[in-house]
Order: C-alpha cells, then sequence, then structure tokens
C-alpha cells in the first residue's frame, strides 16, 4: 500500500457529499482553537452552579491543556514543512510567518 502523496487534500466521504481538507495543519489548529473556546465557555457556565464547580475546573484544565497543544501543532507544521524541502520536495512549500495559526 503506498504512502500518503504529500500536497494531496484529505477527503473524506460522507453519503453522497465529501469534505475536502486542504490545509491539514491550519484546519487541525482551528479544530483545536474550536476546542479551547469551547471547554472555557462550559467551565466558565458551570462555575455558576456550585454542584458542577469541580466539573468545571476540569473543564479548564482540558482547555489548558488544549493550548499546550497548539504549539505542538505549529512545531509539527514546520517541522513538516522542513522535511519537504530538505527532501528536494516542490519550491512551492508555503512561506512561514509569524501569523501562522
Amino acid at each position: 500500500m503506498p504512502g500518503p502523496q504529500r500536497g494531496r487534500p484529505l477527503v473524506v466521504h460522507i453519503g453522497r457529499e465529501e469534505l475536502v481538507v486542504r490545509r491539514r495543519y491550519e484546519a487541525l489548529s482551528i479544530a483545536n482553537d474550536t476546542l479551547i473556546a469551547l471547554w472555557f465557555i462550559a467551565g466558565s457556565i458551570m462555575f455558576f452552579l456550585p454542584a458542577w464547580m469541580t466539573v468545571g475546573t476540569w473543564c479548564f484544565l482540558l482547555g489548558s491543556v488544549e493550548l499546550l497543544i497548539r504549539p505542538a501543532i505549529r512545531l509539527s507544521r514546520l517541522v513538516h514543512v522542513r522535511n519537504i524541502r530538505a527532501a528536494g520536495g516542490p519550491s512551492t512549500a508555503p512561506a512561514e510567518s509569524s501569523t501562522d495559526f
């Protein structure tokens, strides 16, 4: 079975529709940021109710762990880009910037 081809979009078929993810690292970063927001919103709401305070604290902890995952996603993207360039890949590799997800 051949390995994944670099630069090809990830295609997920859902019934008669298909979901195409073109820039995987950016999509992963957006999903991570969404989870961070959901954990902190849920934790904040739960803090209003004394019976839910412990669960709310766990939500804050999960949100904090997600914040730690964010730089790991950025680092893995940079390492991936470096590997493509080192292997003599296409010169159209995305440029790095300080605003990268």
